[in-house]
């Protein structure tokens, strides 16, 4: 009895511990309402799996519940900052178009096909046989080159004729400095659509035009297009056939290009006839640097005109007025200020007709450049006989680093002169000489020329080659050369064609390098 009594007072207690109103009486309550399927009985659960297993559901639904309440935040972020990107990614895309990855790989390809290596800034697509459709092509590229600074289309005859599909796509390249189209073959539609273009391109300083010889006559169609303050700096149209209107033409744009630079008008032997006009507008261009007139049919009447322009060009530094045969005997009326260049450099006046009059004035000119560095007065025939008083005033020229007196008809008293320029130290910087073709020279001249060649400290090429038609044995003055080879450390270059050698002078000039360790070339 007392056993059943404590079993029950236990029972009691322990439904004493159970609270009335239990959390999971909600639980009990769903599994008791549930009803079973149908030809099935449900096996009862136990209190406890009642208790713990509705547990067990209540986490399972409060995780699940969570993790699908993470899922669609997360979905929701995702969504949110693919929208953002996708607003980001849309003005950069538009922005960045021209420079598209697409782009970039098709002139990379390109240029590749053409052997050549892509440059973002020089486009160098000289003598590579381009075509029609190579022009197009490349054309349609010009958007993705913003950065374009350079375009050499050079040596390319299927440039002519095509060339406007290329002038209307530069807007896109309008930081376009430098346009060479040498020897394209350019046409007047060409040269037309090329005059279009420099609206669109106003950087451009450089301007190459040179080898079109259909140019000639149509000139204007460029030059009218020109506006007020262009920016060109250098201007090459040499070989163009030009015309003594297209000299004209050209005069006029004088005042509208106030920074040229350089002007090319080399080998166009009809523009002579309109270089009075044009020298009178070279005033418009104060900082001419370098002016070429090679081959340019001068007569004597443009030299007066364009010493006369020479006054308004003190920053010029080059001077080429070579191969105008005409101009012989002028220079005696044309240089009262061709002795004003303080900045000239280089004087070319080779081929000439320079007579024994005009020498005469040249040797007081001459001197008096005092910044004059080269001096080529070859194929002058006539200054033979009159060339020592030019020759012994070079000493006056301190900075002079090339003189070239070839096929000069000099004499011995010429050499004699040359080597009284040199005592002192004078002439110490020069470095290149050429007495080419002098074969009117005797044994003793070269002789006294060779002991005196030693003071040519920086002396590298040395040239005293004789004709084509001639044939001389060295004779004495090889001895005297030898030694003074010894004393030349600049030396490189040693001309002696067409004079005969023995055997044992042969061996001397071969075994020269070895014994004294140099490097000189030998033309014999």
């Amino acid at each position: 009895m007392e056993k059943t009594g404590n079993a029950q007072s236990r029972q009691e207690k322990c439904e004493e511990d159970v609270p009335k109103s239990s959390p999971f009486d909600f639980v009990i309550k769903q599994f008791k309402g549930k009803k079973s399927s149908p030809g099935k009985r449900k096996e009862q659960p136990s209190a406890a799996r009642k208790v713990f297993g509705g547990l067990d559901f209540v986490k399972s639904e409060v995780k699940d519940r969570r993790e699908t309440e993470e899922t669609e935040i997360n979905r929701a972020d995702d969504q949110n900052e693919k929208e953002d990107l996708s607003t980001q990614d849309g003005p950069s895309h538009l922005i960045s178009e021209a420079e598209s990855p697409s782009g970039k790989q098709r002139f990379n390809q390109f240029m590749q096909k053409l052997g050549k290596k892509p440059n973002s800034k020089n486009l160098d697509l000289n003598n590579c046989a381009l075509s029609e459709t190579d022009v197009t092509e490349l054309a349609s590229l010009l958007p993705f080159l913003p950065e374009l600074e350079e375009i050499s289309l050079s040596w390319n005859g299927g440039v002519g004729g095509s060339l406007k599909a290329l002038t209307v796509q530069l807007h896109h390249v309008n930081l376009l400095k430098v346009l060479r189209l040498n020897n394209c073959r350019l046409t007047a539609e060409d040269v037309t659509s090329l005059g279009e273009a420099f609206e669109i391109v106003p950087q451009l300083e450089e301007l190459d035009l040179s080898w079109n010889s259909n140019i000639g006559g149509k000139l204007s169609l460029l030059t009218k297009k020109l506006q007020k303050g262009c920016k060109i700096k250098f201007l090459k149209i040499t070989d163009c056939n030009l015309t003594a209107k297209d000299g004209e033409s050209l005069a006029q744009i004088l005042n509208v290009i106030p920074n040229l630079e350089v002007l090319d008008l080399s080998v166009n032997k009809h523009i002579g006839c309109s270089m009075k006009i044009i020298a009178q507008d070279l005033k418009n261009v104060p900082g001419l640097k370098e002016l070429n007139l090679h081959m340019c049919g001068l007569k004597q009447d443009s030299l007066q005109g364009l010493d006369t322009a020479l006054q308004h060009l003190a920053e010029l530094r080059k001077l080429d007025v070579s191969c105008n045969r005409e101009i012989g005997g002028g220079f005696k009326d044309s240089t009262a200020h061709l002795a004003s260049l303080k900045n000239l450099e280089v004087l070319d006046l080779h081929q000439c007709c320079v007579t024994e009059e005009d020498m005469t004035v040249l040797s007081q000119v001459i001197p008096l450049l005092s910044s004059l560095q080269e001096l080529n007065l070859s194929s002058n025939k006539n200054i033979g006989v009159s060339s020592e008083p030019l020759l012994s005033r070079l000493r006056f020229l301190p900075k002079l680093k090339s003189v070239a007196i070839s096929n000069c008809c000099l004499r011995e008293e010429s050499f004699s002169s040359l080597v009284l320029l040199t005592q002192d130290g004078h002439l110490a910087r020069l470095q290149k000489l050429d007495l080419s073709y002098n074969d009117n020279i005797c044994d003793e001249g070269w002789a006294v020329f060779c002991k005196g060649l030693a003071v040519f400290k920086e002396l590298s090429e040395l040239d005293v080659s004789l004709r084509p038609s001639s044939c001389r044995d060295c004779g004495m003055w090889f001895s005297e050369l030898l030694a003074a080879l010894t004393k030349l450390p600049a030396l490189a270059e040693l001309g002696m064609q067409r004079w005969v050698l023995s055997e044992s002078q042969r061996k001397q000039l071969e075994s020269f390098n070895q014994d004294n360790k140099r490097s000189i070339r030998f033309d014999c």
